[in-house]
């Protein structure tokens, strides 16, 4: 990934320090990398909104709002997924690992697999 916004749910305050969350819909903000020419030029957050059962549209369209091109999850339900594909957000998978720089870093070097239908998360009565 050469150019543009990076969206990873995060705990606590976020940032390029902080640890992924393992629940993107519940995470506590997002953490936010812009990147230009293959670098990292800015990292922000922003808080997380509430959301209801079966609301799995306000983080895609919180995402979508604020021009994120690709999220990276440990697991996301097939809802969501469909979302953000709807709105043209990539969506990666890992789930191996919480610290977000080494996982930024693998995005960026194209080395992180896009999420596919079969690991979709399952069996939490819908919630994210």
């Amino acid at each position: 990934m050469k150019n543009g916004r990076i969206a990873i749910p995060t705990n606590g305050k976020g940032g390029l320090d902080g640890t992924r969350s393992g629940h993107f819909g519940h995470c506590d903000v997002f953490t936010f990398i812009d990147v230009e020419d293959g670098q990292i030029k800015q990292v922000t957050t922003l808080q997380n909104q509430e959301h209801v059962q079966g609301g799995c549209m306000v983080p895609v369209n919180l995402l979508a709002d604020n021009k994120v091109t690709a999220l990276v999850v440990g697991g996301i339900g097939m809802r969501p997924l469909m979302g953000f594909r709807q709105v043209g957000i990539d969506v990666y998978h890992d789930a191996e690992r919480v610290d977000i720089k080494p996982v930024v870093e693998d995005l960026i070097a194209g080395n992180l697999p896009e999420i596919k239908n079969d690991q979709v998360c399952g069996g939490d009565g819908g919630q994210i």
